[in-house]
Order: structure tokens, then C-alpha cells, then sequence
């Protein structure tokens, strides 16, 4: 049975739950590549029922700069404080978008990339991420209008989808999400990262253990420079957010109940 291991921090205690008085933040949800906001169905679900105002948007998955610009441009719209979340890619745009605003009070990482300035989010996955076979054996590709000098966009084969990056979901629901998968632009995984908001911003770190996409060993790293309150699932996959999200809820609502 999978499991929520807490570790130098626990991110599953009283402050979990906010007071019936204090005022909430917004929850706003970006999710990464190869997915699209419907990712986020059962954390909208669970966190709008709690109370919470909550926005799963879309990441435009083309470009880190002007990706995290369209999500920074959408916080601006929000009144009040933001408990910033992203999935995998939506890690880094998180990591950016929320350095161009004031109003985001905690980030949350599920599964997700933090990368430091200068780094990349195709540098981040770890030693043995199973994006490190060849180009051929991951990804179809495609030109798309207007893409700057070596931009494809990529689409996961369909072997990798179903057997890495949704290992613990149904087969027939992980070839459903990969029918429907979004592509990802080859420039938003090379952009380097150019804030790096996790050094000023508490934040919250969701690792599965059974993560093939991007691996437990690097996201600990991340983890532990971003001094982030960390909990450990223990199976799961990259698709964690979809196949358990009552346990990425449970530490979003801890994020969210540290926000006065």
C-alpha cells in the first residue's frame, strides 16, 4: 500500500487546516508537460470542498520565459495571497513566474522540477530518468508555426507514457492520457531558469518514490536546497497528482493553512 512519509519536515500536522475565521489564499495549479490542467480534476475536487479558491490554468508548455510570464501575467489577476503549485515542467514555471509577483506566499512542488538560475529543466530529471534514452526512442515529433531555430514540438511515445510516466495508473487510462496528451516545445525544457523563487518563498516538496520521469535522487536535491518541508509517497508515479490526489491535497492544504 502506498503511503505518506513525512520526512525533515512534516507537512501533515495541525497546520493543515486553516482556521474557520482566517481568510484563505487562492490555490492556483500549473500543470507540466505532456498533461494539461484537467491533471488537476481531484485537487480541484478535494480543495474546492474545503473551501479553497482554486485555479487550475493553462501552461502554454512552449517556452520557460514566456510560459512563466502567461502564468505570472494570471497571478496578477488574482486578489489577496496565492499558494502557487506545479507539476513536473510546471515546477520551473512556478520556480519564475513567482519572482515576478508579490502576491505568492508558498510554493508546492509535486513531482516537479526547482531548478536553480541557469539550470534547465531537461537537466534536472536525474541520473537515471527514463528520459535519458535517445531522443528516438522517447518522442514523436512535429514543426509547429513560428518555432525559433530547433523547436519541435515533442509528444511521448506511447510506450513511455503508459509504462514511465504513468506506470501506476490503469493501462487503459494511461493510454487514454497519452491519446491526449499536449506536446511540449523542445525550447521549454533547453530555457534556462532565470529567478529562482524557492530561496525567498517557503515552499513544500511532493516526491513519489515510483517517479520514473523525474527521479526521487534529484528531487531530493532540489528538496533540500530549497529548504523545503518535504513528504515522500511511497509508490506512485510521475501522474502521483491524478492516480492519488488526496494525498498531493493534503500537502497543498498544509501549504496553504501556513499562509496567514
Amino acid at each position: 500500500m502506498s503511503a505518506l512519509v513525512p520526512t525533515h519536515a512534516d507537512a501533515t500536522g495541525p497546520s493543515a487546516t486553516p482556521s474557520p475565521t482566517a481568510s484563505k489564499p487562492t490555490i492556483v495549479l500549473v500543470h507540466g508537460a505532456w498533461a494539461d490542467a484537467s491533471s488537476w480534476n481531484g485537487e480541484v475536487k478535494i480543495l474546492r470542498s474545503a473551501g479553497y479558491q482554486v485555479r487550475a490554468i493553462a501552461n502554454p508548455l512552449q517556452n520557460l520565459t514566456t510560459d512563466s510570464q502567461t502564468v505570472a501575467d494570471f497571478l496578477k489577476t488574482v486578489h489577496g495571497p496565492v499558494v502557487l503549485v506545479g507539476h513536473s515542467y510546471g515546477g520551473s514555471v512556478i520556480t519564475n513566474a513567482a519572482a515576478e509577483t508579490k502576491n505568492v506566499k508558498a510554493l508546492v512542488y509535486v513531482d516537479a522540477a526547482a531548478p536553480a538560475v541557469g539550470e534547465t529543466t531537461g537537466s534536472v530529471s536525474g541520473s537515471t530518468s527514463a528520459l535519458n534514452a535517445p531522443a528516438s526512442k522517447l518522442y514523436d515529433t512535429a514543426a509547429y508555426p513560428q518555432a525559433p531555430s530547433g523547436g519541435q514540438n515533442l509528444y511521448l511515445k506511447k510506450d513511455i507514457f503508459v509504462k514511465d510516466f504513468a506506470s501506476d495508473l490503469p493501462t487503459n487510462q494511461a493510454e487514454n492520457l497519452w491519446a491526449t496528451q499536449r506536446a511540449a516545445s523542445t525550447i521549454a525544457f533547453n530555457t534556462p531558469s532565470r529567478h529562482a523563487a524557492w530561496k525567498t518563498i517557503p515552499s513544500w516538496y511532493f516526491i513519489s518514490s515510483g517517479d520514473r520521469i523525474i527521479t526521487q535522487q534529484s528531487e531530493e536535491h532540489m528538496a533540500r536546497r530549497a529548504h523545503a518541508k518535504t513528504t515522500v509517497f511511497q509508490g506512485g508515479s510521475h501522474l502521483t497528482l491524478i492516480s492519488h490526489p488526496d494525498a498531493v491535497a493534503k500537502v497543498i492544504s498544509a501549504a496553504a493553512g501556513s499562509v496567514g
